[in-house]
């Protein structure tokens, strides 16, 4: 292990100084060579695939986690914990199979979170702003929903007899979360009263009421996005005072208390904060809404950890209620505020986002067998970020560059992004950023376009597997892909074939596994090489 570091800043020159932190050993060969013989015996042993039925399956999504902030929160991870950072391990690291994903919607080269997660949650790319909709569909036109619904593989699994879950850290009727069971063509429908009175007239629903009756049964719900279920004007339980927290319906509808009244005899039940959270007996509970802050829950550094929950608390308490199923579970997992800390500069917040999201992959491990379920972490898509300028090994991730622009003589953070709300100008020149705190949580890093708020970017992302089945994610793909793959291994949706013994009566157990269909596919690659 590589041992702990340090760096000194001096208020009176404008770079920081890390202390290299490599050990003796690593100057000597033989470390390296054990390392990659010891990494090549492991890889070795993925030649015996898992073929196994996928009784459960877990969807990590790291809005906005493109590689560089994957590459970043390694290193913060390691940092965190007293390490140079770069030879740390996340939990996604340790997945056995990688792959990337090109993330374009069909109208739009560097996209969006809906049209994302209609093609990762429904399979089928979509237009940019629209949720749970084909490419028929136009955004913002009701009269375009109708006939071009797609449904999710969070719906394929409730069908199938599992339970589903989903839990996100931003509001639940997010981009993200609303691709699983809403059909909308705006995604910025969150409830009536942003919607176009015409669109409501019309009949188009607004998501938060299309989460508790498309699909009413989902098992576990938790996230944020308590005002948009509430009758316009009641006041928030958490912030009675707050103007902007209270409920936003128009239709006077109590989404809470209806969901409350139907779920009275099926042990469902409604928590608001982690106390509540906690003190469940997951064993009593058969079906939970959390709907923990009015709009997006805080993010995870300025969390109150005495009423706000974790994203790894609200997993392991999803988990754990899911579980019990005979049949398995579906969940969707998403760190949602990844993105939010970049489209606002703030670096920090976005990695140490990421860095939460990785705990709860590993509490996901801890809780879960990779025998019998197929776990995958990716992300919608990319943010303009990076980081550079040929730091020294062990410089900390937020620090300076260990030299000065040889344009202006002035330093620069290691993070930069390509855009946004960092770019400033003082005196008709960049800022020195040595006369202010760079690694305050909130600090905006500096950009190279002025914007409001900071851009996605358009590169392909990596989509990291294990469990079952999880080598057919290899290469590069479409986004969409990736729930043909999930409902392949999980025998859901309308890969089911291969599911069913030669005889065509019984379902193949996790055990016995799924090798009549990859035999059968191995024959027809030969053949068909043999008639080319």
């Amino acid at each position: 292990m590589v041992s702990a570091f340090t760096c000194e800043f001096d208020p009176f020159l404008p770079i920081q100084t890390c202390l290299f932190p490599h050990t003796e050993q690593e100057k000597d060969p033989k470390f390296w060579n054990t390392w990659a013989q010891k990494t090549l015996k492991n890889a070795l042993t993925l030649q015996n695939l898992n073929t196994n039925k996928a009784k459960n399956l877990i969807l990590f999504l790291g809005d906005g986690m493109g590689v560089p902030t994957v590459t970043a929160a390694r290193i913060l991870k390691g940092q965190l914990n007293g390490q140079s950072g770069e030879e740390t391990q996340l939990e996604m690291d340790k997945f056995p199979f990688v792959s990337l994903a090109k993330t374009y919607n069909t109208n739009a080269q560097v996209p969006d979170s809906a049209g994302t997660a209609t093609a990762y949650l429904c399979g089928v790319k979509a237009n940019e702003g629209t949720v749970g909709v084909s490419a028929a569909a136009v955004r913002s036109q009701c009269n375009t929903t109708q006939g071009n619904e797609v449904t999710s593989i969070l719906k394929w699994a409730k069908d199938a007899g599992k339970s589903v879950g989903i839990v996100t850290t931003t509001r639940v009727n997010h981009a993200t979360p609303s691709a699983a069971y809403a059909h909308s063509v705006d995604r910025d429908w969150y409830s009536d009263n942003e919607m176009p009175p015409e669109a409501v007239q019309a009949g188009c629903k607004d998501i938060a009421r299309q989460l508790f009756e498309n699909i009413p049964n989902i098992d576990v719900i938790m996230g944020g996005g308590r005002k948009y279920m509430f009758p316009k004007n009641t006041s928030d339980i958490e912030y009675p005072g707050v103007a902007k927290h209270s409920g936003t319906r128009k239709d006077e509808r109590n989404l809470v208390q209806e969901w409350t009244d139907r779920m009275k005899d099926k042990k469902g039940r409604y928590v608001w904060n982690k106390k509540q959270l906690l003190s469940l007996n997951p064993n009593d509970v058969d079906h939970l809404l959390g709907l923990f802050e009015p709009g997006d829950l805080p993010y995870d550094l300025e969390r109150n950890t005495e009423t706000d929950p974790s994203l790894t608390e609200m997993v392991e308490v999803a988990i754990k209620i899911l579980r019990r199923n005979p049949s398995g579970f579906y969940l969707l997992v998403e760190g949602g505020r990844i993105d939010h800390g970049h489209h606002e500069g703030k670096a920090k917040q976005a990695l140490h986002e990421a860095v939460e999201m990785d705990r709860a992959i590993g509490r996901a491990d801890l809780m879960t067998s990779i025998h019998d379920t197929l776990t995958i972490v990716t992300a919608d898509h990319s943010h303009v970020f990076n980081f550079g300028g040929y730091t020294g090994r062990g410089n900390t991730i937020f620090g300076l560059a260990p030299m000065l622009s040889d344009i202006d003589q002035k330093p620069f953070t290691s993070i930069l992004y390509g855009n946004g709300p960092g770019y400033k100008i003082v005196k008709g020149a960049r800022e020195n950023v040595s006369t202010i705190d760079y690694q305050e949580n909130n600090y905006q890093a500096q950009s190279a376009v002025p914007l409001s708020m900071e851009t996605h970017g358009g590169e392909d992302v990596a989509v990291f597997a294990k469990g079952p089945l999880a080598h057919l994610l290899h290469g590069v793909h479409e986004q969409n892909y990736i729930p043909h793959v999930m409902a392949y291994a999980g025998c859901i949706g309308q890969n089911r074939e291969h599911c069913r013994s030669r005889s065509g009566t019984a379902s193949r157990s996790a055990t016995t596994g799924l090798y009549p269909v990859l035999s059968s596919i191995a024959t027809l690659l030969t053949v068909t090489r043999l008639l080319c």
